[in-house]
């Protein structure tokens, strides 16, 4: 196996061990033996658990990437932001999220694991992936308000609601009801709803 390759399946090993075991539970020496390599090779790939930790995010496209969020490569959202039509951007950002949620269960558990651990990946997570995202919806708020098309009110909290349904959202598809039985809805139907409601709430 090339090097690239080995240290492509540590990190997936990794993110599979922590997103089960959390961090505190799973050691270097676990990762190694779940991968088929020796603690060593971890250590030449990896040289701390904490460069482990920033390749995790950075594999995940969450810092340094050529695209860093998923918004950045999708040409239709790309339109609805620069012909500021509000429900074409809510929509597209929310089954955006939506649909990398349930593509990538294991990293949204690990990110769970490092919140309730109070792991230093969320606080990497936060400052290089949370915030930005607040930035980018919460400017396009700022300047649909500048435009006399949306409410006078605290553009992060308009963020926060909206994040938060699709969030809930997610988590009761991933950890409490992934039989569907409150809810079972495509992304795009949810989606579509999701940007219906915040944006009846904030516009004028």
């Amino acid at each position: 196996m090339k090097g690239d390759e080995r240290r492509e399946q540590i990190l997936a090993t990794a993110v599979d061990l922590f997103s089960r075991k959390g961090f505190k539970g799973t050691t270097t020496k676990e990762i190694a033996t779940a991968s088929g390599v020796s603690e060593a090779m971890v250590f030449r790939h990896f040289a701390s658990k904490e460069e482990l930790y920033g390749a995790i995010l950075h594999n995940k496209g969450c810092v340094d990437g050529v695209h860093r969020f998923p918004w950045e490569a999708n040409e239709t959202l790309q339109k609805a932001l620069s012909e500021k039509d509000d429900f074409a951007v809510f929509y597209n950002i929310a089954l955006d999220a939506l649909r990398q949620h349930q593509a990538d269960v294991g990293f949204m558990r690990l990110l769970f694991y490092s919140a309730l651990e109070e792991h230093e990946l969320a606080e990497i997570f936060f400052n290089e992936f949370v915030s930005e995202v607040y930035a980018f919806i919460g400017g396009y708020i700022e300047q649909r308000q500048a435009d006399g098309a949306m409410r006078d009110l605290n553009p992060r909290i308009a963020v926060r609601a909206f994040l938060g349904m699709l969030i809930h959202h997610s988590l009761n598809n991933i950890l409490w009801d992934k039989k569907r039985r409150l809810l079972d809805v495509s992304d795009e139907e949810a989606a579509r709803n999701f940007a219906e409601i915040i944006l009846a709430g904030i516009k004028k």
